[in-house]
């Protein structure tokens, strides 16, 4: 199997793990549909260069960060914070699924995994 399928299935089961997760937890769809678009709100911050888009659609697309969420929700026996770190390690993983990496600094279509729109051989 190539390694960018493997890669891309891998990032397929933790979406659909997320998915489960939120639908096991009793959230209604609507809320998930809502949360699940919110960490690309972060794209505003293109507004403000390339730098600072970089920096703050990373943060928020981190699933380091949606990690520390989850572990901080169930510390504090929170429910919503554990939800708010499912859905960004969900949404992190359907973006990087679909070729959508962390950003470098050179501009949005740049990323870890190349650059976007820009099929590998070419």
């Amino acid at each position: 199997m190539k390694i960018q399928l493997q890669l891309k299935l891998e990032e397929c089961m933790m979406l659909v793990t997320g998915l489960y997760i939120l639908y096991y937890s009793g959230m209604e769809w609507w809320w998930y549909l809502l949360l699940f678009i919110g960490p690309d709100i972060s794209m505003l911050g293109y507004l403000g260069g390339n730098k600072a888009g970089a920096a703050l659609y990373n943060f928020f697309h981190h699933k380091g960060v949606g990690l520390i969420l989850i572990l901080t929700g169930l510390i504090s026996d929170h429910q919503p914070i554990v939800m708010a770190g499912v859905v960004v390690v969900a949404h992190s993983a359907f973006d990087r699924m679909l070729g959508y990496g962390l950003k470098l600094n050179k501009g949005f279509k740049y990323t870890h995994l190349g650059v976007i729109g820009k099929q590998s051989g070419e």
